[in-house]
């Protein structure tokens, strides 16, 4: 519910919130398969809200390399330990809360290799641990966007990136909890985020996260 909740008031956050908790819970290669689709929903109702203020352009150069890296890399870590993955996992959810932390803006980003960079490391946090999103929080940073063509822009690419993954590592059909915690999160983000201070969400969702990561590398150890 908190994590819908922040992923229809800032574009991104669900998988960062959710994704710790549910691999703790349904194990490294289950949690993940759960968290993208569950991520891919709660992008839906936001992107019906804001779609016209989308960056096509932006959305396609960031999912091509995304696209083409997503299988591959699930491909290449089918046999891995899932011990590992869960400290692989945990590892990548602090390294993009510290670089969130930090407003960190990196010029180079607003080339062609910054976006192919951004896409495909993106698919390896979204294959490994379902949190594909901070690579493309960092982009849209640099990008210098407005906070509804942000949040337009990365549900537009969420979708696409999260369903595609979901396929590739195997359908986890939510249960019925599960989606209503995620459609009333999902309400009360659109309904309320014009009413929460950004710089307080910002730090709740970064605090949670860190609170997971930490979770995730000790349960991993």
């Amino acid at each position: 519910m908190v994590g819908a909740f922040v992923q229809a008031a800032t574009g991104m956050g669900f998988s960062l919130v959710a994704a710790p908790l549910l691999i703790l819970y349904l194990g490294p290669r289950d949690g993940v398969a759960a968290v993208v689709l569950l991520a891919a929903l709660s992008s839906v109702l936001p992107l019906a809200r804001d779609g016209k203020h989308a960056h096509p352009g932006a959305v396609v150069r960031l999912l091509i390399p995304t696209l083409v890296c997503t299988p591959l890399i699930a491909w290449a870590l089918a046999d891995v330990d899932t011990r590992w993955l869960a400290l692989v996992a945990g590892g990548g959810v602090i390294l993009a809360v510290v670089i969130l932390a930090s407003g960190v803006r990196w010029g180079w980003l607003k080339h062609p290799l910054g976006a192919v960079s951004t896409g495909a490391t993106s698919a390896l946090l979204n294959v490994v641990g379902g949190v594909g999103g901070p690579p493309i929080g960092i982009y849209a940073a640099n990008a210098g966007w407005s906070p509804v063509t942000t949040r337009a822009t990365m549900h537009s690419f969420f979708i696409v990136q999260n369903v595609v993954t979901a396929l590739v590592l195997g359908i986890v059909w939510p249960n019925g909890w599960q989606l209503l915690a995620l459609a009333v999160g999902t309400v009360a983000g659109v309904v309320l985020a014009p009413r929460v201070s950004a710089p307080v969400l910002r730090l709740v969702v970064l605090g949670i996260s860190l609170v997971g990561g930490v979770s995730l590398v000790v349960g991993g150890l």
